[in-house]
This record gives structure tokens, sequence and C-alpha cells, in this order.
């Protein structure tokens, strides 16, 4: 088959290579539709300690396609069936799965592979992570359940109420996915960002009910806190950007007694400072949350296709598979949102 491998930081092939055959319990499903992701384009840039094992190595994780074959043991779908598939699935045994922490499995081996025309899929995430999709759901679309079941996780943890004040720092495709989920939830939203084209989608999304541009503002806080019920500053700040001078802005805008999300996650090292006084006698709750689980993976595709969450727009152009490593430079020089790459 084609597809690109991964063989450094800056360095991917779009080359033949030999389909491997299928073990016990895995299916082999035909790429129909495969996303660019903001991880992918940072494994690109810098490589990753836990999604590249060895090279050269699959590349790309957000997909959904047709399955072209099945081995021993599998029973839960059949050659021909329209699928999405996670890129992980828990073990269901160990300290955090016992816990019901699943997206903290000490066992979650992250599939990668999606840029290629076909994708062997193992036997856990066949059993725990793999949806059969409804007839008139288009793949492109259902490939959107990776970044959304994440969405679906972080909002759901962050616990927003109807009525409150959200701040979204950060509109790529989480940052828009969280702007929808949070009005979803009742709540008014501001979004900021700094790509002209990021914030061109975010108010033409139309979830929103406040859009900024943070490059046209010195001081943001200011603009946050005037958003806020009595200019007190907001009962929610998410930030999806994963930067540390972003997740320290963020801690600024939030009322005494409000949440910060870092959702976006900074490079490896990375330091950032807080006024401990304002945490402390703010009361101010800080929290990440990480990854999927298999509920949460579900209700993405329930949300994709009801219609409540629409993601055709977050598609900034389709790509041919040999188009992906054109693909990543667009992202790194802030042309793209998402695209869709048809191998």
């Amino acid at each position: 088959m084609k597809a690109i491998l991964y063989y450094g930081p800056g360095n991917i092939k779009y080359e033949d290579t030999m389909i491997k055959p299928l073990e016990k319990g895995e299916i082999l499903v035909k790429v129909e539709a495969a996303l660019t992701c903001g991880t992918d384009v940072k494994t690109f840039r810098r490589g990753h300690p836990v999604l590249i094992k060895h090279i050269p190595s699959g590349f790309g994780h957000e997909f959904a396609g047709t399955v072209a074959q099945i081995s021993d043991g599998v029973s839960n779908v059949k050659v021909g069936d329209r699928v999405v598939c996670a890129n992980s699935a828990p073990c269901g045994e160990c300290f955090y799965c016992k816990r019901g922490q699943y997206n903290l499995c000490e066992h979650l081996d992250l599939l990668n592979g999606a840029y290629a025309e076909y994708i062997v899929v193992p036997e856990r995430i066949v059993k725990k992570n793999t949806l059969l999709l409804p007839p008139n759901l288009p793949f492109e679309k259902a490939a959107f359940c990776e970044p959304l079941a994440n969405v679906v996780h972080g909002i759901e943890r962050t616990e927003i109420k109807p009525g409150q004040s959200v701040g979204v720092i950060g509109i790529g495709p989480i940052g828009l996915m969280f702007v929808r989920l949070a009005k979803l939830k009742g709540a008014r939203v501001i979004a900021a960002g700094r790509n002209p084209e990021k914030i061109r989608l975010a108010s033409e999304f139309g979830y929103a009910d406040e859009v900024i541009d943070l490059k046209k503002y010195p001081n943001p806080e200011k603009i946050f806190k005037d958003f806020s019920d009595e200019k007190r500053g907001l009962d929610v700040v998410v930030e999806c950007v994963g930067l540390p001078e972003i997740w320290e802005l963020a801690v600024s805008c939030v009322r005494p007694g409000g949440t910060v999300h870092f959702f976006g996650g900074c490079k490896s090292g990375s330091k950032v400072s807080f006024d401990t006084t304002k945490m402390h006698y703010g009361d101010i709750k800080l929290m990440s949350v990480f990854h999927h689980t298999p509920k949460y993976f579900r209700q993405a595709l329930d949300l994709i296709a009801s219609g409540d969450v629409e993601v055709q727009k977050l598609i900034t152009a389709e790509l041919p598979l040999e188009k992906v490593e054109y693909a990543m430079q667009e992202h790194i020089a802030g042309n793209a949102i998402k695209f869709l790459i048809k191998p």
C-alpha cells in the first residue's frame, strides 16, 4: 500500500510499504478519510516520546473507513462495515482503569498510521473503541470523533453551568469545538486567538458570543473581565494553545472562585508562574484533562451524527495522501485549521 512513514522530525516520506498480516482480534480498515491534527504537526516538528515507538513509523491518527478484512475472534464488525476507530483503548485492569480513570490507563497503546491506504487496528481498539457509522454520516465527518472526544471529556470535567461566562483562548479546531460545547451547556462564550484565518472562522462558525484578536489588545484581561458578570472575571477559562505565557494569561482572566482548564499541552519541561495569593485567597480551581475514553468517543459520534456539532466547516481543504508534508507546512505557517486527507 501507499503510506506516509515518519523517519524523524521534519522527515516524512510517501512510499510503498507492506500491510502487516492480521493477528487474532485485529481488523484491516481501508482509510476513506483522515484528518490532520495539531499533535501530528508537533510530532512532525520535534518528534513525540509516546506516539512514535519505532522508526520508520506510521503517521496520523484521526480517521474513518471501511472494514476490508477481519481476523479470527472479531465479532462486532464485518467486512464492508463503515467504521470509525479511536487511536487508543484502555486495558481495564490497571490501577487507573480500576478507578474509572481510563484516559490514564498505564497500558494505553496509541495507534498511528492513518495517513495510508489501509490501517491495521489492534484487538483492544476493535473491541472497545470501534464504532459503526450511521448510514448517512460521511466518513470525513466521522473522522472528527477522536478530537471531539477529547473535547467532550474536557467539557464534562470542567462542569460548565448555564449562564456562566466562559473564555476559550486558542481557536484552532479544538478551541472551536470547546466553544460549541460550552454553548450547548448554556454558557456565554468569548473566544480569543491571534491567527487571522482562525479568527475569521470563529466568527463564521457563529457559536461564540464574542470573538477577539489578542494581537490588538496589549491588556486582554480587561476585555475578558468586561465580558464577565459584573466585570469580576470569567467563571471559566479554557486554554487551548499550549504555551506557558497563555497558561499564565488564562489565570489572570478568571474570577475568584472560578475555574481554569489547561487543555493545551505545553512542550515537555515548560514552567509557568502564578501568583499564589490569587490562587489561594481567590479559591481558584486549576485543572487539566488528558485524552478521551470509550464513553466520550461514543458521545462524540452521537454529537456529530445528530448535527449538534457541525464539523464540516473546520476542514480547510481536501488533499491527496502524497500532500501530507505540504499540509504540515501549511499548519506551521498558520494557513490551516484541518486538512482532509483522502488516500
